[in-house]
């Protein structure tokens, strides 16, 4: 087959891959020159395009369609990434009361070991409810933690981290995050709210991003969210920390959290 091969990928906005997007090459005249439908990467290929001024059109369900100018090269063409943001992906959520699915969200945190390497853990069982008014400012979420379901992949570890020298989940099972009112963020929104934790209860500060709703295949809607903060254990009285022989920590006391979720709203 003659002409030029374009390669590129296609992606949502945070960058995972969209798959069975369709990739439509429209000629100068309007007629189609060529047409792929990407793989489980996102990946795809137009083959035998001749090169020129052109439309590329690229859909996907659930997503909003693209169209792009582009001039086709004579030999290798390198597309690159192509971004694709979900239908429903305004830059708030539409007003109602969410509630979060826990079989499709993910609550991790990440702390140093020795001042090496991380270790990563995250709770397995939550539940939470995402209240939005129709001004959005006003929102407001909260969470409940079962801290007994943490989860680092090492059963030692975890029965270490349910002790008093971390979580003590003994006297304190429970987790709970409230916030009430978002503002705008530099790159997307800021949930300020309290965690409290260890019966200790401090202010904590999310850096939020939504990125967008729509239809499931389900009769629903759904949106998701994701957002990161970082918390210190000294703030909350977990102040275990043994050291090695050169005096560095076993455990660092900063902590990496990282949130995604995924809410439906509820009818």
């Amino acid at each position: 087959m003659s002409g030029t091969t374009g390669e590129g990928r296609v992606l949502t906005r945070e960058g995972w891959p969209v798959t069975g997007a369709s990739v439509t090459l429209l000629g100068a005249d309007g007629s189609q020159v060529a047409r792929a439908v990407t793989g489980g990467d996102g990946s795809f290929a137009l083959l035998g395009v001749p090169a020129g001024a052109a439309t590329m059109l690229v859909a996907a369900p659930a997503h909003e369609p693209r169209a792009t100018s582009v001039v086709v090269p004579q030999g290798a063409w390198r597309i690159g990434e192509v971004r694709l943001r979900r239908q429903g992906g305004t830059d708030v959520p539409p007003p109602g009361i969410w509630a979060v699915d826990v079989a499709h969200s993910t609550i991790s945190a990440t702390a140093h070991h020795l001042g090496l390497s991380a270790v990563h853990g995250r709770f397995t069982e939550f539940s939470g409810v995402i209240t939005v008014p129709e001004d959005v400012t006003r929102a407001s979420v909260e969470v409940s933690i079962d801290a007994t379901s943490i989860d680092t992949g090492n059963a030692m570890r975890d029965e270490h981290l349910r002790s008093p020298d971390f979580l003590d989940t003994a006297r304190y099972p429970t987790l709970t995050f409230r916030a009430s009112g978002v503002q705008r963020g530099g790159d997307g929104w800021v949930l300020a709210g309290d965690l409290t934790l260890l019966a200790t209860t401090r202010p904590v500060t999310l850096q939020l991003t939504y990125a967008g709703s729509g239809p499931d295949p389900w009769g629903g809607t759904r949106a998701a969210f994701s957002a990161t903060t970082e918390l210190h254990r000294d703030d909350f009285k977990m102040n275990w920390n043994q050291a090695v022989g050169i005096g560095v920590a076993v455990f660092g006391t900063t902590l990496k959290v990282q949130i995604d979720v995924e809410a439906v709203l509820q009818q």
